[in-house]
């Protein structure tokens, strides 16, 4: 079973950059999909981005084509979420999932907020 915990997020301008991390252990990182899915208040949780366990392959939700950019390290068990050109929209807590490519068993971690105000 893997663990992840995420970092990096806080509050930010419009218009500014902020990089997610999201950390895993406990299990083989390179057998995982990743994602970055992302709940805002009121709001269904929606994915953000995906990456698969070689990184040869990325998608991304519709919303943030252009502005993010997922990435991921496999020597050091981490995933990563750049995101650039902020806006308010963007507010929400956003979490990591990883996805055995496999058994499809998911596993989450515990979030971390990005606020994007002036």
């Amino acid at each position: 079973q893997v663990q992840l915990v995420e970092s990096g997020g806080g509050l930010v301008q419009p218009g500014g950059s902020l990089r997610l991390s999201c950390a895993a252990s406990g299990g083989v990182f390179g057998n995982y999909h990743m994602n970055w899915y992302r709940q805002a208040p009121g709001k269904e949780r929606e994915l953000v981005a995906r990456i698969i366990s070689t990184g040869s392959s990325t998608v991304y939700g519709d919303s943030v084509k252009g502005r993010f950019t997922i990435s991921r390290d496999n020597a050091k068990n981490t995933v990563y979420l750049q995101m650039n050109s902020l806006k308010p929209e963007d507010t929400a807590v956003y979490y990591c999932k990883a996805t055995h490519y496999y058994s499809r068993n998911d596993y989450w971690g515990q979030g971390t907020q990005v606020t994007v105000s002036s």
